[in-house]
């Protein structure tokens, strides 16, 4: 076995204050009996969608759609008084594959549909364990496709749509990419990779140096993993739909916004994707904040850091969906 050097790259000192508040020293770890527990805990910190949107100008509406196995539910956020198409984005909430819900990110997603004036479709898809691969991915795949063959109901602009999402929704947003592209699917404008899980072998330097500090662990990592493809994790015979650090071609991609820390075990496996997309001739914008931990933004949004990247991802929004 490789010797992997351990030593973490340390948090930034301005934001040790906030991570020593949200880390539980006695949390329990995530196992199949566990995690009911901890996404009903998850749910309850999330509002409604209505109740976080309030008086702002922006209408929303929940609608189903038929997904493989059932009913899917989704969160549309568009501005009020919508009388043309806008471009629209395609979230992907996180939670490691096992737990997370929609509410979770409506506060992002608020902030650019106000900031930029898109439509925000916001999905729910099954969860592992008792959702194992491909369950999380065709759903959220099935979603795009309802959206983009009801766009013109949506006040959406087919033609100029990014999918997007944080952690498991990162990497559940490339795994969507790489199957339009695959099944010749939805044509994207883009792909939002925020901190995206996306390497199930757990091999990189970075992978190793988070054991047992910050957000999100090395075991955590792995029983997240674990949830989603059983003993099939780390072995040879993982699809790239559910890691897409697995696949062996990344040409032909839509143009590529890679977010992560540097303080966290997503760097290495996020930082050599953009290399591997550039490798293609591909498009891909990597960004590595320098002291931050896994999903800072949303942890610290206060933090200096945090609103470089806000301003950074909506730049690149606005360059990809060519608004002004």
């Amino acid at each position: 076995m490789i010797d992997v050097p351990r030593t973490p790259v340390p948090f930034d000192p301005e934001i040790e204050p906030a991570l020593a508040k949200i880390l539980q020293p006695e949390a329990p770890p995530f196992t199949p009996e566990t995690i009911p527990t901890m996404r009903a805990a998850m749910a309850a910190m999330f509002p409604p969608a209505a109740e976080v949107v309030g008086d702002a100008p922006v209408d929303v509406v929940e609608r189903t759609f038929p997904g493989p196995a059932g009913e899917l539910e989704v969160t549309i956020l568009s501005p009020r008084g919508l009388d043309s198409p806008v471009p629209g984005l395609y979230n992907i909430h996180g939670g490691g594959m096992m737990i997370g819900h929609r509410n979770m990110d409506t506060g992002r997603l608020l902030a650019l549909v106000l900031e930029l004036g898109v439509v925000a479709v916001n999905v729910e898809y099954r969860l592992a364990p008792e959702h194992p691969h491909p369950a999380p991915v065709e759903d959220c795949y099935a979603g795009l496709v309802w959206m983009a063959a009801n766009a013109a109901e949506l006040g959406v602009d087919p033609e100029r749509i990014v999918v997007m999402g944080g952690s498991a929704g990162g990497g559940l947003s490339a795994g969507v990419a790489l199957m339009a592209r695959d099944r010749g699917g939805p044509k994207l404008a883009g792909q939002l990779l925020l901190c995206p899980m996306i390497d199930d072998t757990n091999t990189t330097v970075s992978s190793h140096q988070y054991l047992d500090t910050g957000t999100w662990t090395r075991e955590t990592n792995l029983a997240g993993w674990r949830s989603l493809l059983g003993d099939a994790a780390g072995g040879p015979d993982v699809s790239p739909y559910a890691a897409p650090a697995r696949a062996t071609d990344l040409s032909g991609l839509p143009p590529a916004f890679i977010e992560v820390g540097s303080a966290e075990p997503f760097r290495d496996e996020d930082t050599d994707y953009a290399l591997r997309i550039w490798a293609t001739g591909g498009q891909a914008e990597l960004h590595v904040w320098s002291g931050a931990f896994h999903g800072f933004d949303m942890y610290v949004p206060e933090w200096h850091i945090s609103q470089a990247a806000l301003a950074t991802r909506n730049s690149w929004l606005r360059r990809v969906l060519g608004l002004g």
